[in-house]
């Protein structure tokens, strides 16, 4: 049979930093492609389809500072069609440049794996139909400046026009919009306003999740700022301002400190953490769990310049009814114990 070379695709590029220290390559990928695991990363490496310096590698290969590592595979990747989708969309503030909405918890922000439709943006492919900037289908983040998870509630932004969006975008790159959070934790922190400080990586032993790795040995800088705003004996409701915006930030470093997001099931937070061993209490948390069945965290306030006014935009939202349900709920247990 003749020989027929086969064609090589570019699946992703990652260029080491001037300070990388020895990594092996599959760690080095493990925390950099979202969705993979070591194994794959191995498996991928056996067959030739990682290269450094444009030669192949195995997985025990060393990463050094200034590496070019490529991902190669012999099919394309797959290319996600966006397809416009008439889902209500609760909008906040709109212009000519850009859109503010408020997204509900449950929905997911753009596609990727395991989530090509029902988006926000298939949403807005269908509101914005006849914008230059939407009718790109294979663009899954068309307009997007950032991003909020899936079962997080609140304020995002997105341009509706190609200048909006680097302008929006260099915005939240330098730091200068301003995001607050709300969020009900597990317990009282220490004290009642402070820093965390810790580089955000992906997890090495979950892909899934955000680990703090406070030497900075894997991830990015993150800071987060908090506030507590009340207390409720087990639980507390505190405002989060970000000065980075890593993936899942507020709910890693939360859980960094002691005190996960109430019903994070990710981090930990859905589990009973604090409180009494009785059995009523531990039907209460169970019927608190069920009131907000995903964590209690929501984008409450977004502030930027307009792009083309240089106005500046402050935009804020109430805490949704499963929110706004939690609280009650944990006020009236503790307006009972007093009461007793």
């Amino acid at each position: 049979m003749e020989h027929q070379e086969q064609e090589m695709y570019e699946h992703y590029q990652f260029h080491a930093d001037p300070g990388q220290k020895p990594l092996r390559i599959d760690r080095f990928l493990v925390v950099r492609i979202e969705n993979a695991s070591r194994n794959k990363i191995q498996e991928a490496a056996q067959a030739g389809f990682i290269l450094v310096n444009e030669t192949p590698v195995k997985p025990n290969y060393k990463v050094k500072p200034g590496d070019e590592v490529r991902v190669m595979m012999s099919q394309p990747p797959r290319e996600i069609e966006i397809i416009p989708e008439d889902i209500p969309l609760d909008i906040v503030h709109e212009d000519e440049s850009l859109i503010v909405v408020n997204k509900p918890a449950g929905l997911v922000v753009h596609p990727g794996y395991g989530n090509y439709t029902g988006t926000l943006v298939n949403a807005l492919a269908y509101h914005f139909r006849d914008l230059p900037m939407f009718k790109d289908n294979t663009d899954p983040r068309p307009g997007l400046i950032h991003r909020i998870d899936k079962n997080t509630s609140g304020l995002l932004v997105i341009a509706k026009t190609e200048t909006a969006k680097v302008k929006l975008a260099a915005q939240f790159a330098d730091h200068t919009s301003q995001r607050t959070y709300q969020a009900i934790i597990w317990g009282s922190p220490k004290t009642e306003e402070g820093t965390i400080t810790g580089h955000i990586g992906r997890s090495l032993k979950n892909r899934k999740v955000m680990t703090v790795f406070p030497e900075g040995e894997y991830g990015k800088h993150a800071v987060t700022h908090y506030k507590v705003l009340q207390h409720y004996d087990y639980v507390s409701l505190i405002e989060c301002k970000l000065e980075t915006g890593r993936t899942h930030q507020i709910r890693a470093h939360m859980k960094h400190i002691g005190h996960p997001i109430f019903n994070d099931n990710e981090y930990g937070g859905d589990r009973i953490l604090k409180g009494t061993t009785f059995t009523k209490y531990k039907q209460f948390v169970r019927n608190c769990f069920q009131v907000c069945p995903r964590q209690a965290l929501h984008a409450k306030t977004l502030g930027f310049k307009h792009p083309e006014s240089g106005e500046m935009m402050c935009f804020n939202s109430d805490l949704p009814h499963d929110m706004s349900q939690l609280l009650e709920r944990w006020t009236n247990y503790l307006q009972n114990r007093i009461n007793k």
